[in-house]
């Protein structure tokens, strides 16, 4: 079909665009520009229309699932479907794709789970995840798999993602974050979680420890894209059941095999570390 002939084009053969579709798009867009709970003011502010005009825009998204109402502050937040479309997403994600084989590789050396996870929210998401194909492995089956939803302030993941984002989006994320006890060693207390934080960035690793669930051990690295930025994290995890050794004995012998692999995904995705 020309574009003469596209009901969708005008008479120059220009393609005649839906204002109200880009509209839609860029309220969408606000909240990655402008924070994860904006009220009708933000929003009409943001792109730009009166309020009345806004909030025709926002019903309509709320009514399709694309965004939530908190019934307390009467602010919206991203809606279901939105999350549906970014699952979509993540399956064709350059980083999955860069990721899949040297996560494959980091399970059959180690004998552990291997799994790379994004921040949504306050949760972590995961968007690839390998078992060891190694006899004799310390894998366990915790029921995980891409699209699985975990907190992030008592995973491993999570941790590493928490912990490298600005520190105003940190202080909004923890506002937001309910932290009851999960494990026998959940960090509940957001002072200690911050102290965590700081940790991670400073080593470069994070630790969870029984933090999720009785034994449940995992330690995690960043993985950046190439202007530097963390992007993801990876992680491998192991049950009490399994190994039973002290915590620092686990790190000990996944620490260079973990960090090794994140310097390897980060590498393909274009990142050069300062030297």
């Amino acid at each position: 079909m020309t574009a003469e002939n596209d009901p969708g084009s005008g008479s120059t053969g220009q393609v005649a665009l839906s204002q109200s579709l880009e509209r839609g798009l860029l309220i969408l867009s606000a909240f990655a520009d402008g924070g994860l709970l904006l009220g009708i003011a933000d929003l009409a502010r943001s792109v730009g229309l009166n309020r009345s005009t806004a909030y025709r825009y926002v019903a309509t998204l709320a009514k399709l699932g694309y965004v939530q109402q908190d019934p307390d502050t009467r602010k919206y937040s991203l809606g279901p479907r939105v999350i549906d479309l970014g699952f979509a997403a993540l399956a064709s994600m350059e980083v999955t794709r860069v990721a899949m084989r040297h996560l494959q590789a980091l399970s059959d050396e180690t004998g552990c789970a291997a799994s790379m996870a994004v921040l949504d929210g306050q949760d972590i998401v995961y968007v690839e995840r390998c078992r060891s194909r190694r006899a004799g492995t310390m894998s366990m089956d915790l029921n995980l798999h891409v699209g699985s939803r975990l907190p992030a302030y008592c995973t491993s993941m999570g941790k590493v993602l928490l912990a490298y984002r600005e520190p105003g989006t940190l202080r909004a994320l923890l506002d937001r974050t309910d932290l009851a006890r999960r494990g026998p060693k959940t960090i509940t207390m957001r002072e200690q979680l911050t102290s965590a934080l700081a940790r991670v960035r400073q080593t470069g690793i994070a630790i969870s420890d029984e933090e999720l669930a009785p034994g449940l051990r995992s330690i995690a690295a960043p993985v950046r894209d190439r202007t530097g930025h963390v992007v993801a994290a990876i992680n491998v995890a192991v049950h009490l059941t399994t190994w039973t050794a002290a915590i620092e004995s686990v790190v000990g012998r996944l620490e260079v095999p973990l960090r090794r692999t994140a310097a390897e995904i980060s590498a393909r995705l274009g990142y050069r570390p300062a030297n």
